[in-house]
């Protein structure tokens, strides 16, 4: 019984190391993207030059990112993959919105 409730807690410590360090991955092309004005869709490039930032971060050495090491190094390389992910992901989105800007004859 105290195996079960150890290892129940333990999996609860990690489940919850891993949700907490997840930058979220936004998809590049969006629904409505190709009717933003010039001045909306510089702001969705500081929004997905945040979402890089944020995910850029969450690969650094945090707390959460050094308790998932001790406790269950698997949440790091989670973390590490997820964080890569939204990074590329974040790069795509800024690239499709330069590229409708420049198609706009936004001004950068």
């Amino acid at each position: 019984m105290i195996k079960t409730l150890r290892w129940i807690a333990f999996a609860g410590i990690a489940t919850s190391l891993t949700a907490c360090a997840t930058p979220e991955v936004i998809d590049a092309k969006q629904m409505g993207d190709d009717k933003l004005s010039c001045t909306q869709l510089a702001g969705e490039i500081q929004e997905a030059n945040e979402f890089e930032r944020k995910a850029h971060r969450e690969k650094g050495i945090t707390g959460t990112n050094v308790a998932a090491a001790v406790i269950f190094w698997p949440a790091i390389i989670g973390t590490y993959s997820n964080a890569n992910d939204a990074i590329k992901a974040a790069k795509e989105r800024k690239e499709h919105l330069v590229a409708l800007s420049t198609k706009k004859g936004c001004s950068m």
